[in-house]
């Protein structure tokens, strides 16, 4: 979403549209593709921040302990997501390694981070430092993160092993099941929201 001196370019057609002060849960669409030009937050944001902070506390949990233990004739094997990246790194597919720890620990971490530094000055009625740089940032990262996929591909390796092997799901499952709930509702969160609350601190301001 572009604005200038009053004005909104749709990110879809480029229609010039006027700005108007939206009531809060209200959605501006363009008027040629109907595509969101912005909406009014309203009290979501006080309901994001502690989805946030729990996000990132399943995030850990997730990351360090066991996923499942697998148990045949009496052997038990037990490993955690960075285990896992480490072994597969060390059996040559070192590409999937990166792109495991990209896009199901590092964007994720940073998604989150960014998320609580920013939501914890909207609290405070301020605009954090290296404001405008963190929301092109989450706005680039949030659509790379894939810890849903993950957990997908989980669940089916976990159903094609269940013929082989015992399976013991580990306290990691679990968080990466809360994790998921709770990224697709953060994740619906458009980052553009974020300009419309810059605005609106400038105009309490002044």
């Amino acid at each position: 979403m572009n604005e200038v001196k009053g004005l909104i370019a749709c990110e879809h057609c480029d229609v010039l549209h006027e700005k108007i002060p939206l009531q809060s849960g209200e959605i501006a669409r363009c008027s040629r593709c109907n595509a969101e030009l912005e909406r009014n937050m309203g009290k979501r944001w006080q309901k994001l921040l502690p989805l946030t902070i729990a996000a990132l506390i399943l995030f850990v949990i997730a990351n360090c302990f066991p996923i499942v233990a697998l148990e045949i004739q009496g052997q038990s094997n037990q490993t955690t997501l960075i285990g896992a990246v480490f072994s597969l790194s060390q059996e040559g597919t070192s590409l999937v390694a990166l792109v495991v720890l990209i896009t199901i620990i590092a964007l994720p971490l940073l998604q989150l981070l960014i998320l609580i530094y920013i939501l914890l000055g909207h609290r405070q009625q301020k605009l954090p430092i290296g404001f405008k740089t963190l929301v092109g940032i989450l706005q680039s990262i949030q659509p790379w993160g894939m810890v849903e996929v993950f957990m997908l591909g989980v669940l089916v390796a976990l159903i094609k092993l269940m013929n082989m092997a015992e399976i013991i799901p580990g306290v990691a499952l679990w968080a990466f099941s809360g994790l998921t709930i709770l990224l697709t509702v953060i994740i619906s969160f458009d980052p553009r929201n974020f300009w419309q609350s810059e605005l609106e601190m400038h105009q309490n301001k002044t």
